[in-house]
């Protein structure tokens, strides 16, 4: 580096330093943390969870504020659109940020108008059937499916989420069209299966595992390529008969890409405090989640990952929105 290149590099570290001492943390005014599903699903339960060590951390309660409805986009452009000061944050979804996208024109660019904060929490989908239905395996399932295509159904959390495109994905790997029954999130889905009104959900394991544990609900397979530590006894799809099968699903911290990057900063600092905290992460994991904080960085390279994936999968499939 020679001396002009030093001292435009030295200038502008110090240039940079006063716009962290010019941000107000914790916001003026309190803190709202958007989830875009109902209360009671997994995206609910990983949000009370960390908001509230956090909200304890930071010194000022953080309100959860569920604003349900098409797959979870409500949310995404709320905060694309929000308060550029840190008083908005978003639990960012797999689907509208990596899988609506392709398939239909969104109000929003989730690699324009949100920024990536920290990873939040990972964990596969959880294959359940009501317990009255008589389906004790996959290949229970399978064999119903190809005795009657079209007429097996599956829930999701809404068109274009990762429980919607998990089922897709199953579906073109038995070879059988099934039928997708999308909800405006993981509770009202689940009183649903409860209730025996369609054949089986891909269901974020803090959703059905009450159940699952009550007898209400059997699991047959999960969606990872490995069991879970805290799910030994439920065999993956991929060890079911589909070798390579995997299906994640994920939370993420978001904000708008309005926020200053100082502010950015700072919160990916103190949500990274909180998931890498013990007593979180036990809890998480009880909950059937993981905690996988990030950098901003890592997050970003992440989340364009799987938009690529999931891109290909969209278009094999011609999944629109509905």
């Amino acid at each position: 580096m020679n001396k002009r290149h030093l001292l435009l590099a030295l200038s502008t570290v110090v240039l940079g330093a006063p716009a962290w001492s010019q941000i107000v943390f914790p916001p003026a005014r309190p803190v709202t943390l958007v989830v875009g599903f109902a209360a009671g699903g997994a995206a609910d339960a990983a949000a009370r969870l960390i908001a509230k060590k956090l909200g304890d951390n930071i010194g000022q309660s953080i309100v959860i504020d569920n604003k349900a409805g098409a797959g979870g986009n409500i949310a995404h452009q709320l905060v694309a659109n929000g308060p550029v000061d840190g008083s908005m944050l978003l639990l960012g979804s797999i689907g509208p940020l990596t899988i609506a996208p392709h398939m239909m024109k969104l109000p929003y660019d989730p690699f324009k108008d949100l920024a990536p904060l920290s990873g939040g929490v990972h964990f596969p989908n959880m294959l359940v059937v009501n317990s009255s239905s008589g389906i004790r395996n996959l290949a229970d399932f399978v064999a119903l499916a190809k005795k009657a295509p079209n007429t097996v159904s599956y829930a999701s959390t809404g068109s274009g989420s990762a429980s919607h495109l998990t089922g897709e994905l199953f579906a073109a790997r038995i070879g059988v069209e099934m039928l997708h029954v999308p909800y405006r999130g993981g509770a009202p889905a689940m009183q649903d299966l409860l209730a025996n009104r369609f054949t089986g959900y891909f269901s974020a394991p803090p959703t059905s595992l009450p159940h699952v544990e009550s007898g209400k609900l059997t699991a047959i397979a999960t969606t990872g390529l490995t069991r879970p530590a805290y799910l030994p006894n439920i065999p993956t799809v991929a060890e079911s008969g589909f070798p390579g099968f995997e299906a994640l699903n994920w939370y993420a911290f978001i904000a708008t890409s309005k926020m200053p990057v100082a502010m950015q900063e700072r919160w990916n600092q103190e949500i990274v405090k909180v998931l890498n905290d013990p007593a979180i992460k036990d809890a998480l994991t009880k909950h059937g989640l993981s905690a996988h904080p990030t950098t901003r960085a890592e997050l970003l390279d992440f989340m364009q990952k799987e938009s690529v994936k999931w891109e290909k999968i969209v278009r094999e499939r011609k999944i629109t929105g509905e």
